[in-house]
C-alpha cells in the first residue's frame, strides 16, 4: 500500500514565519503517525514538522530538510539546521532563491 500524501501548507504560508535572515523556528514530532506540516496557531511563530522517521543518528533531521524542501519547492541543499540537532526545537536557515 503506497504511502499517503504529507499534508503541506503553501510555501508562501511558511516563508511568512521565516525572520528576515531566512531562520525558521520549528518543533519537530520524530516518529509520528504521519508526515505532515503544521502552521502555528496565530500568536506563534514555530512551524510544526511531524515525520515518521525515528530520531536515530540524525535520520530525522535529514526527513524535516527533505519535507520542508519539497513543501517550499526547493532542493534541500537550500535549507541548513543551524541549531538543534539533537533537541525538538529547531533553527533552519532558508537560503534566497538564486535567480
Amino acid at each position: 500500500m503506497a504511502r499517503p500524501k504529507p499534508s503541506l501548507p503553501p510555501a508562501s504560508a511558511i516563508m511568512a514565519l521565516a525572520d528576515a535572515e531566512g531562520r525558521l523556528a520549528v518543533r519537530v514530532s520524530p516518529h509520528a503517525s504521519g508526515d505532515a506540516i503544521i502552521l502555528p496557531p496565530s500568536g506563534n511563530a514555530t512551524l510544526i514538522v511531524r515525520t515518521t522517521v525515528p530520531p536515530e543518528d540524525g535520520k530525522a533531521n535529514e526527513a524535516v530538510l527533505r519535507l520542508l524542501a519539497r513543501a517550499l519547492d526547493r532542493p534541500s541543499s537550500a535549507l541548513e539546521l543551524i541549531r538543534g540537532a539533537t533537541n525538538r526545537n529547531k533553527l533552519i536557515h532558508i537560503s534566497p532563491v538564486s535567480e
